[in-house]
């Protein structure tokens, strides 16, 4: 199952039995506290409180809520917010995070150490899901958030990610179109012979999971139309699922570029360890961040007592 919006995505985490139940690490924050109380009414997540009780409990007074009826775990500090949060869910307290008035290397720090056995060997990367004017489906472009100039094994294990997630939430055949500014291989432009690698790899049983094509420049990608007239043979232009970023650079702009001009919305994962994590910023509206929740509330429904 492919979604074609976020309103699929809000409805699938809220029709389970069991609201998944997200270890919110720094929570004393208005903007956290203001999107997991409209997740918690939504029934798509349930959240565990990680912090200074006294300041959560107030900001939980002024949401008219009562402290008593939330899971709070008491936590002193940034650093210690993020490992509790971690130990929630290594615990089977929780069964996903996210990062609320924490520092981004607090939260992953803890998540990947070995002896929490949430981590699975792999690179982290950011997954930005956008519902764009025009497109029939949600889009992913990955990295724009995490790898800065990451190498063929990175972006190896980037698309990875990319794909085992969307497979999780019932994607049966992902495909990614390796994005450059020209669709042959140029020794003079590193990206496209690494996009021809992938490619390769894809074909060859190396990288599995989902389609891989490259390097295709974006107009082909998103055309099909284009791609037919440029003779480009690739039955999924214009119908790929994710754009693989050539760098942290070109994925943060092109997403950035889709939401300020073209009106999409957005929602964002970590991915690569055994567990989602939220980590939009603190300039994220509080919608994103509950439309990230639903997110990973979904991805992380097959996760029980523990184990994914």
């Amino acid at each position: 199952m492919r979604f074609s919006n976020f309103d699929e995505v809000l409805s699938r985490a809220a029709s389970h039995p069991r609201p998944r139940r997200a270890a919110v690490a720094g929570a004393a924050d208005p903007h956290v506290i203001e999107a997991v109380l409209d997740a918690k009414h939504r029934r798509i997540a349930e959240p565990v409180l990680v912090g200074n009780p006294g300041e959560i409990a107030a900001l939980l007074v002024k949401h008219n809520e009562k402290a008593d009826a939330f899971t709070i775990a008491p936590a002193d500090g940034q650093a210690e917010c993020g490992r509790t949060a971690v130990e929630l869910v290594r615990d089977g307290r929780a069964d996903f995070l996210m990062k609320g008035f924490v520092e981004t290397r607090d939260l992953l720090r803890p998540l990947v150490k070995k002896e929490n056995g949430l981590n699975l060997g792999r690179t982290i990367s950011h997954m930005a899901f956008l519902q764009v004017p025009g497109i029939d489906h949600l889009l992913v472009i990955t990295d724009g958030g995490m790898v800065i100039h990451p190498s063929l094994e990175e972006k190896r294990d980037i698309l990875h990610n990319a794909f085992e997630l969307l497979r999780r939430i019932g994607y049966e055949n992902p495909a990614a179109a390796a994005v450059c500014a020209v669709e042959h291989p140029d020794p003079k432009m590193p990206e496209t012979m690494d996009a021809s690698r992938l490619a390769a790899m894809n074909r060859e049983g190396q990288l599995t999971g989902g389609e891989v094509w490259g390097p295709i420049s974006y107009d082909l990608a998103m055309s099909a139309e284009i791609a037919r007239i440029k003779h480009y043979d690739c039955s999924r232009c214009g119908d790929f699922d994710i754009l693989l970023s050539h760098d942290m650079a070109c994925g943060n702009i092109l997403a950035k570029s889709l939401i300020l001009n073209a009106g999409a919305l957005m929602a964002g994962l970590v991915v690569g360890a055994k567990v989602p994590v939220v980590l939009n910023s603190r300039g994220s509206s509080a919608a994103e961040k509950v439309l990230s929740l639903a997110l990973a509330a979904v991805s992380a429904e097959n996760r029980e007592g523990g184990a994914l």
